[in-house]
Formats: C-alpha cells, sequence, structure tokens
C-alpha cells in the first residue's frame, strides 16, 4: 500500500483506538515505527495532529478537522481497491474477523483451514469481550451469539447450539450438598459474572416452560472465563459457563456438574457483516467456506437422525 495512505490508515487507527499501542497491533507494526510515521507526517503538515500525555491519547483541534476530512475519502479508497482486488481470480490480502473468545475457538479450524486452502490469504482474528462497531474498527466480519448479531448486519449461522453449565469443585460439594434446583442455590456462594458493557449477568434457568433469574451474591466478581473457572477449582463457589469452557474438567471431575436439567440449549454463535456492493476474492471465498460447513452440519444432523 502506498506510504500516503498506509500513514492516513494509521491516523484513522489511533484516533478509532485512542491508543498508540492499541492500533498499532491492529496495523501489524511496532508502536516506535507508528509513532515515527505519525510524527513525520506531523512534520510535514505542521500541525500536531494527537495530543500525547503518558497515559492517554486524544486528537487536537487540528487532528479533529483532519480525521473528518479524511475518513470519507480513505474509506472511498479503500472501496476502489476492494472493487479491483475482488476481480482477483485467486484470494489475497488480509481478512479481519472480530469474535469473543469462546467463538473464536469454534471459528479456529475453518480459519486454519482456509489459510490451507488459500496460500495468498491472512486472517487476523482478535477476541475480546466487548461487542463492537465492526464497521467503524475496521473489521470484515463479526462472530459473536445469535442474539448479540446488531440487526441491521446478514448473519450466517455457525456451529452448534451452545448450552450453560453449573459446576462447582467435588471438594465444594462434599461440604455442602449438591443443590437440585434454582432454589437450593446458595448465592452467596455464586460467583458473579460482569458482560463486557459492565452490567452483572444474571444466571438464566429454564425447565418445562418455567424460567427463572437467579443474581448471584458472591464475594468474588469476574469478567474472564479462565480465571472463574480456576476459582471454581479451588472451592471459591459455584460457577455459571458456557459448556464448552468447562467440559473437559467436567469429564476429568475436576468440576461437577448440577442443574443440567435447568440449563437448556442456548443461541449459537452467528458470522456477521455487513452488506458489501464489491466483497472481496478471499471475503467471498471465506464465506464459501463457512456455507460449506454449515452444510456439513447439517447433513451430520440429518444422517444422525
Amino acid at each position: 500500500m502506498d506510504q500516503g495512505l498506509t500513514r492516513l490508515e494509521a491516523v484513522l487507527a489511533i484516533a478509532r483506538r485512542g491508543s498508540f499501542r492499541a492500533a498499532a497491533l491492529d496495523l501489524g507494526m511496532s508502536t516506535t515505527a507508528l509513532s515515527h510515521s505519525i510524527a513525520r507526517l506531523e512534520a510535514s503538515l505542521g500541525v500536531r495532529l494527537f495530543n500525547r500525555t503518558t497515559r492517554s491519547v486524544s486528537l487536537s483541534d487540528a487532528g479533529r478537522a483532519f480525521v473528518d476530512r479524511i475518513a470519507p475519502a480513505v474509506a472511498e479508497i479503500r472501496g476502489a481497491m476492494e472493487v479491483v482486488q475482488s476481480q482477483r481470480q485467486t484470494p489475497s490480502g488480509v481478512l479481519r474477523i472480530n469474535a469473543s473468545v469462546q467463538a473464536g475457538r469454534e471459528i479456529a479450524p475453518l480459519v486454519l483451514s482456509f489459510l490451507r486452502r488459500y496460500p495468498d490469504m491472512a486472517v487476523d482474528l482478535v477476541t475480546e469481550g466487548r461487542l463492537v462497531d465492526i464497521v467503524a474498527e475496521g473489521f470484515d466480519l463479526g462472530l459473536r451469539p445469535a442474539d448479540l448479531v446488531p440487526r441491521d448486519m446478514i448473519a450466517l449461522p455457525l456451529g452448534k447450539p451452545q448450552r450453560y453449565a453449573v459446576v462447582a469443585s467435588p471438594d465444594w460439594i462434599a461440604a455442602y450438598g449438591l443443590p437440585l434446583t434454582p432454589a437450593d442455590l446458595p448465592l452467596k456462594d455464586c460467583l458473579r459474572v460482569r458482560l463486557p458493557n459492565g452490567a452483572l449477568f444474571r444466571w438464566p434457568f429454564e425447565r418445562a416452560g418455567e424460567a427463572v433469574q437467579i443474581e448471584a451474591q458472591g464475594r468474588l466478581t469476574l469478567d474472564e472465563a479462565a480465571i472463574a473457572r480456576m476459582a471454581v477449582q479451588d472451592g471459591a463457589g459455584i460457577g455459571f459457563f458456557i459448556e464448552q469452557d468447562v467440559a473437559s474438567d467436567i469429564t476429568a471431575g475436576r468440576l461437577v456438574r448440577m442443574l443440567d436439567d435447568w440449563t437448556p440449549p442456548r443461541p449459537g454463535f452467528s458470522l456477521y457483516y455487513p452488506g458489501r456492493r464489491n466483497p472481496t476474492a478471499g471475503f467471498t471465498a471465506f464465506l464459501a467456506m463457512v456455507r460449506e460447513a454449515a452444510a456439513q452440519d447439517a447433513w451430520r444432523n440429518y444422517v444422525k437422525i
């Protein structure tokens, strides 16, 4: 890509992320190289685009005006490049995907198959808890539970329906017994889960048409499943997880499942994207693989039936 356009993309990335480090990661370059590139651009323009302190980065007045003017132009140039790239016979370039951690695990085998099939393609898979605007943050695709997909996006189902799992350590069960209904749960021993938007997650249960939501009141509040899993294994209390995060622990006996009949399936994952007039060859090829994988899953389920 032309160096001038690369610098403009860098300005937009820093403005979007509010951090040189985060922008550098998005752009696949070092923070030092990015800082030098912006410094050279500022020197050539004769103005400071960003106000920098040791703790924060913000646009200057000149920088804000600059970003407002170049953002539509860069989007047009990017679109023009995609039009040309869409005419390539062999997919090439970078495909950027944003997913939750669990969704990232779900799509990883498909990504690896895609890279083997198309050696000129690269994939940047970013996993994070927060639900991002994939268009504003420069992603081609998003992957989240179906019920979290924005309504203005095109969505493709991917993978099997998920389930929740309520678990505790064998030592905790030996000490306090096995709850048989949600009403039996000792709320002060239930670990609290903080969602990406900052809200506390209410544990949903359902059986035979009866729906119940439990507000955990444990002393430990976490927003990372791996840490919660470690805490529950250590006997900190009862945890509420997506089944795949603790399936191996249940099988190995490190965790004991409870209230299995109260945890019905939840929506599976959906791959989503905005409508695109001129998708790149790589984007089109990846969607074709997603549809192919979905068709194979449907056929396997049919054969089982």
